[in-house]
């Protein structure tokens, strides 16, 4: 008996392993940025996030404000003290300046997904700051 809940505790262990999110390894690919002539100070960057199944973005902050699309399979995001919300293909949101983002990930264990991002920001501000933990 002892064995068999030893066993049991040990398989729930690893399925547990097993999602947990996968940070820092998202890949990013900016596909412009640029200077907003009529808004001095300002850019705008428009890129894409790919998540391998299982993959996220560490929590973080954004300085400037975001519009979201998911392009591919279902992303959940959780901004400032809102719920996580799962998005789907074709759904979009938005993210204030200044919102801290606790979670972007990949909803899937299994498929990839794909977030296309667009953003305003300050001229030397980065994409995003790793949230202190």
């Amino acid at each position: 008996m002892k064995t068999l809940l030893g066993t049991a505790l040990l398989l729930a262990s690893f399925s547990t392993l097993a999602h947990d999110p996968v940070y820092n390894q998202e890949k990013i690919n900016i596909l412009q940025e640029h200077p907003l002539a009529n808004v001095p100070g300002k850019k705008t960057i428009m890129l894409t996030v790919d998540y391998a199944p299982g993959q996220a973005t560490a929590p973080h902050s954004h300085t400037g404000t975001a519009v979201a699309y998911v392009l591919e399979g279902e992303i959940t995001s959780r901004v400032n003290d809102e719920k996580a919300i799962t998005y789907t293909a074709g759904q979009s949101f938005y993210e204030p300046a200044g919102s801290r983002h606790f979670e972007s990930s990949n909803a899937s264990q299994t498929r990839p997904a794909k977030l296309l991002v667009v953003m305003v920001l300050d001229d030397s501000a980065e994409v995003l700051t790793p949230l202190a933990h």
